[in-house]
């Protein structure tokens, strides 16, 4: 099966990007380093939890007066002054916030990306800033064609401007375009605008407690266990 489309575009910070393991384990380093014990796992989830709402509910607030990079510091500074963390000074601080710059991407998609970029305009898409997608892309060593950041765009997914504004940036109609993503509210609302849609399993997102949302919706174009799944269906080989 293949789909017609010209490009794909990327949900970046959980599809690609292993959040959940790079963040906890930044946490667990500070807790050791000060003798520290707590639940780093569930810690983590609520830290991104809460920075992905404090994105998506902006509201008519105006993102040129923040990014991610502020919301992860922001929500790092509450979540430590809530569980007793006072410990952790200027220096564990910004380690566990650098670290979202320097996260692992998933193994199984570095390589099938470049086989995709033989056929496909490949772009990140995200709410991350430009500064971390060129940060992990050159620690993964990830080429995209293009990184669209909603930072750049003024409008932040999942509101439907983000995507036509992608769209428009890369002179291609919506439905020339399939959005990738593990989150069925990335896609449901690139679909609303016309984009195709795939959605690639990643069930270790959320670390043990599993994905909020793991049963992707049928309407997606393409539905995929991983990212050699995905190109299969794609008929490309690896």
């Amino acid at each position: 099966m293949s789909i017609d489309v010209k490009a794909l575009t990327f949900d970046t910070g959980g599809t690609i990007l292993n959040w959940h393991s790079g963040i906890s384990d930044a946490l667990a380093t500070a807790g050791v380093r000060h003798g520290m014990a707590r639940d780093w796992a569930t810690l983590t989830n609520d830290y991104r939890r809460r920075s992905l709402q404090r994105m998506v509910n902006a509201g008519g607030d105006s993102p040129a007066t923040f990014n991610i990079d502020d919301v992860h510091r922001d929500v790092l500074d509450e979540i430590i002054a809530e569980q007793g963390l006072g410990a952790f000074d200027e220096s564990d601080r910004e380690a566990i916030w650098r670290r979202w710059h320097t996260l692992q991407a998933w193994p199984d998609f570095p390589p099938v990306l470049a086989r995709l970029r033989e056929r496909y305009i490949v772009a990140s898409f995200t709410i991350l800033t430009v500064s971390l997608i060129v940060d992990t892309a050159r620690r993964n060593d990830l080429s995209w064609d293009a990184v669209i950041s909603c930072e750049m765009i003024g409008t932040y997914k999942i509101r439907p401007e983000a995507y036509r504004t992608a769209a428009r940036w890369l002179a291609l109609e919506p439905s020339e375009i399939c959005m990738v993503a593990c989150h069925n509210f990335d896609l449901a609302a690139a679909a609303d605008v016309g984009f195709k849609t795939a959605f690639v399993r990643r069930p270790d997102e959320w670390g043990a407690a599993g994905p909020p949302d793991p049963e992707p919706s049928p309407t997606h174009d393409i539905i995929a266990d991983d990212f050699p799944d995905m190109a299969r269906q794609l008929d490309i080989q690896i």
